[in-house]
């Protein structure tokens, strides 16, 4: 942690009007690298992995555009993150818009070196293929980690017209590639039609705690968070947010939805119960401006990540 003195802190609506000023996460001061932070915030501008409605890779700036009213307070959990945290907006990762592979390559090589600095990456997708390399890298650092999926797809099909990475194969590779520890995996908010039971019962037969949506409806899902923390313990924890796991009625702004999800008070109470977990990275994905009725799909994922921001080890509260 840092002197208090030299916390960087969000560009306050008196200082600057919400509409001006450069479009950082939060209105953060931008830094070329992740030298001296704790935590950051990364955009990851791609959706060279998507099956339906393309557009996430413009998900990043919207996030951004949408996080302008965002307070350095959270009123609800006390949590005051800048004062023990120094964080930043670093910009985004350089993708090859004509190439997955190599962007997949681009995305591990960016976060091996934001984890060489020991700060944790809070990304702004982008489409969920860029789960992958980001674990990749995450277990270099961590070793193999637990995970928290919201969602409403498993993202666990072998291949998608025959390709082995897209947005629907994440956890796949992860698994074969030992990038999880897998009884402490829980999926929640899983739905919608499918081809076979397979879409979610591999995840079971691999020990996955599989959560799907009919059990979330009109129940709070505090009690779950618990159950968590709990069954995590102090293990590194990656927690991995498509803004799909919560119903298009609040989210449309996405390239797959499906009806009867989450609502957002849900994902507050999933996010905010992580608190005390050892949570090493974070992502929210798959916002999809080009259908995002008034920016509420992008406002909701900026809200999120900086509820993630706030559950990191480290933060005061107040």
């Amino acid at each position: 942690m840092h002197n208090e003195t030299t916390f960087n802190q969000p560009l306050g609506g008196n200082a600057m009007p919400r509409s001006g000023g450069i479009a950082t996460m939060m209105r953060l001061p931008h830094a070329r690298s992740a030298a001296g932070l704790d935590a950051c915030f990364v955009g990851v501008p791609f959706d060279l992995g998507t099956s339906n409605r393309s557009g996430a890779r413009l998900g990043p700036r919207h996030v951004r555009a949408e996080s302008v009213l965002l307070r350095p307070y959270n009123m609800a959990t006390r949590a005051a993150p800048f004062d023990s945290l120094q964080v930043a907006d670093i910009g985004d990762v350089a993708i090859n818009p004509y190439n997955l592979l190599d962007s997949i390559r681009r995305i591990e090589e960016a976060y091996d070196g934001i984890l060489a600095h020991d700060c944790v990456p809070i990304s702004l997708g982008g489409d969920h293929t860029v789960t992958l390399p980001i674990l990749r890298a995450i277990a270099r650092k961590h070793g193999p980690v637990a995970l928290v999926h919201v969602d409403a797809h498993a993202d666990v099909n072998d291949t998608m017209f025959g390709e082995k990475i897209a947005h629907g194969t994440p956890f796949r590779r992860a698994v074969e590639e030992g990038l999880l520890q897998c009884e402490y995996v829980t999926q929640i908010g899983l739905r919608g039609t499918g081809y076979e039971a397979e879409d979610f019962d591999w995840c079971r037969r691999q020990g996955f705690t599989v959560v799907q949506v009919e059990e979330c409806w009109n129940r709070s899902l505090a009690p779950l968070a618990a159950q968590i923390r709990e069954r995590v313990g102090d293990r590194p924890v990656y927690v991995s947010f498509d803004v799909d796991g919560i119903d298009p009625a609040f989210a449309p702004g996405t390239g797959t939805p499906e009806i009867g999800g989450l609502t957002v008070a849900q994902g507050l109470e999933i996010v905010r119960g992580l608190r005390g977990l050892n949570i090493v990275g974070a992502d929210v994905v798959e916002v999809a401006p080009a259908y995002d009725n008034a920016g509420v799909t992008s406002l909701l994922a900026a809200n999120l990540a900086f509820e993630m921001l706030c559950v990191l080890p480290g933060v005061n509260y107040r």
